[in-house]
């Protein structure tokens, strides 16, 4: 590696890690916990079997799991300005990523909270429980225990996923390495660099996940 591009890649370090702070992992915290109200209610909406409700459900997990994030993102940003919804690309990609993330938790928060045994619902039906109140008590602590890793996996994958916005324009670190490297055409060692940031965020994630798991199971919700 020559000089040059040594310097080049220690005076873009910060300049690509900036916009993952204050964009990348912003775009993601929103849109995950976005994701999360989505996935909970749609979960809970096919649980309870509510006709009409759980077919909508059901045919907007279809939808957004069968299409692309990248096609949803152009729809959103680019398309639908054609009848009249414009929106800025932050506020289209949290859109977009919200939606299509919320679709594949809500299966891992279904699958876990029909993991629960049925007699606790029965059981809290006894001591004159509601519905309502046996979900936030028994099912849903039991259910986030259950679905914990694989929503962590979800969340990891998020973080990668925003590269996509860049798509969109949306100033996140990989469209600021996009023009760095347009200017510098120094794309091999620019890309790695970005990968390596990317990397970073996904092993500090990966390192709070297997905290949480540790403090699930020292808590006893086993």
């Amino acid at each position: 590696m020559s000089e040059k591009v040594l310097n080049l890649l220690m005076d873009s370090f910060t300049k690509i890690l900036i916009p993952g702070i204050k964009v990348t992992i912003p775009l993601t915290v929103i849109s995950f916990s976005l994701a999360m109200v989505i996935a909970v209610l749609t979960a809970m909406v096919q649980y309870a079997n509510i006709q009409g409700l759980k077919q909508l459900a059901r045919f907007y997990i279809w939808i957004i799991r069968g299409t692309p994030v990248l096609v949803q993102l152009y729809i959103v940003f680019y398309g639908l300005p054609s009848v009249g919804i414009m929106l800025d690309p932050f506020p289209a990609a949290v859109a977009v990523f919200s939606i299509n993330e919320g679709a594949y938790c809500a299966e891992t928060m279904r699958a876990a909270i029909e993991s629960v045994p049925v007699g606790q619902l029965e059981a809290g039906y006894c001591v004159g429980m509601s519905w309502w109140q046996i979900m936030r008590r028994i099912v849903l602590p039991q259910a986030f225990r259950t679905a914990f890793p694989p929503l962590s996996n979800s969340a990891i994958a998020l973080v990668k996923d925003t590269s996509l916005a860049a798509n969109i324009t949306v100033a996140e670190m990989f469209m600021t390495t996009q023009r760095i490297a347009a200017r510098t055409y120094e794309f091999l060692p620019l890309y790695c660099e970005v990968a390596l940031i990317y990397l970073i965020f996904s092993t500090v994630l990966t390192k709070l996940q297997r905290a949480g798991e540790k403090r699930l199971n020292a808590h006893g919700f086993n």
